[in-house]
């Protein structure tokens, strides 16, 4: 089933979830109708909360569904290393319309459990490590435009507010 993606400004967005305690028929569900919603999108990963589930589960698919391998589940993430720096452009599922340059490390390692509860790692580089960041901020309440700062942050945070004014948001 393809739920509804929760956008800026909504609540389960900006809150830390909580950790899956079990992986139960109804989590297992959620795992599947998130992979239906972000491939719908489309997109390249989406987190739990972002569908209005406070718990720590994202899925991530940089081929958007073209390859076979291409789909990880990560339940209850944690990063074991990061390293590095980029610097790119990204948008989010929650933020339609907008993007920005956003600093985020080149390399990161993140250990969880997959939809079946065995543990692993995956390592992630470049475009991964950028994905793994992103979504493991959406676990902690945060979306990348609470990581901008200055002028380029007022500015979308500004236009969002018109739009919801305007009952576009």
């Amino acid at each position: 089933m393809i739920r509804p993606i929760l956008k800026y400004g909504e609540a389960p967005l900006h809150q830390r979830a909580e950790p899956v305690a079990a992986i139960t028929p109804d989590i297992e569900r959620l795992i599947d109708d998130m992979i239906e919603t972000m491939y719908a999108a489309p997109g390249v990963g989406l987190a739990a909360p972002q569908v209005g589930v406070s718990v720590r589960i994202f899925v991530v698919d940089l081929s958007v569904g073209r390859e076979r391998d291409g789909l990880m589940t990560f339940v209850n993430p944690e990063f074991v290393e990061r390293d590095g720096m980029q610097l790119e452009e990204e948008g989010c599922l929650s933020v339609p319309g907008f993007n920005a340059t956003v600093v985020r490390p080149a390399r990161a390692v993140v250990k969880a459990l997959n939809r079946h509860g065995e543990s692993f790692e995956k390592e992630g580089t470049e475009l991964l490590a950028r994905a793994f960041q992103h979504e493991m901020d959406h676990l902690d309440g945060t979306l990348f435009v609470d990581r901008l700062r200055g002028i380029k942050r007022d500015l979308i945070v500004t236009k969002i507010r018109k739009l919801t004014r305007a009952g576009k948001w």
